[in-house]
């Protein structure tokens, strides 16, 4: 039996993905779903005063869908989501600045931390939304002041929550995940599938 077509591989999908991130995209691509449009939501990524980082990333999330759904007015489906590395209630925001950089891997060395998405699909037939937050926790081994600035100069920590991409040179740091791994890389794609599979859109 040929099963490639459920995966509708060359088809598009009837989701909108409302994420600039090229990392979501690849991984719904593993799973067989190719949104038929990405929008890029601007939103404002400032934490709020004393927000907790679960509390952030289900804002951000839902900001970027009401973002989403402005900017893509006919999509039946639309798929929103934020992630973020969080050391105790500290939040450890996507940087384009390398002392911030240095200073977040200076404090998820030799620790472990937490990674949180939430995942936001709306179906604008039904105007119902379902959601999912997932946590994995990662821990890093105790990176000298070598490994650390060879790190950095590989710019890969650019935009990357925590400062770091699991799945590019910083693996070679990272001793254990408790959890998702997909999470880490910006998509839980477990909890995802199963968003979708609640609207009956894939088996």
């Amino acid at each position: 039996m040929h099963h490639s077509s459920f995966l509708l591989e060359n088809s598009d999908f009837p989701i909108t993905l409302a994420s600039a991130s090229p990392r979501r995209l690849q991984l719904l691509e593993q799973i067989g779903i190719n949104p038929e449009k990405i929008v890029h939501p601007r939103i404002n990524e400032t934490p709020q005063k004393k927000e907790l980082p679960r509390q952030y990333v289900q804002r951000l999330a839902q900001e970027k869908l009401s973002a989403g759904r402005e900017l893509s007015l006919e999509s039946p489906m639309i798929l929103a989501a934020d992630t973020v590395a969080a050391a105790g209630r500290r939040i450890l925001n996507k940087t384009k600045d390398v002392k911030i950089a240095e200073k977040q891997l200076r404090l998820l060395s030799g620790r472990r931390h937490r990674v949180y998405t939430a995942v936001i699909l709306y179906n604008a037939k039904t105007q119902r939304i379902s959601s999912r937050l997932v946590c994995t926790i990662v821990h890093f081994s105790r990176l000298t002041d070598k490994q650390l600035f060879s790190y950095l100069e590989t710019d890969e920590w650019k935009d990357k929550a925590g400062s770091y991409a699991i799945q590019g040179y910083a693996a070679s740091f990272i001793k254990s995940i408790n959890g998702s791994y997909s999470n880490v890389v910006g998509l839980p794609l477990f909890e995802t599938a199963q968003l979708i599979r609640g609207q009956g859109l894939i088996p």
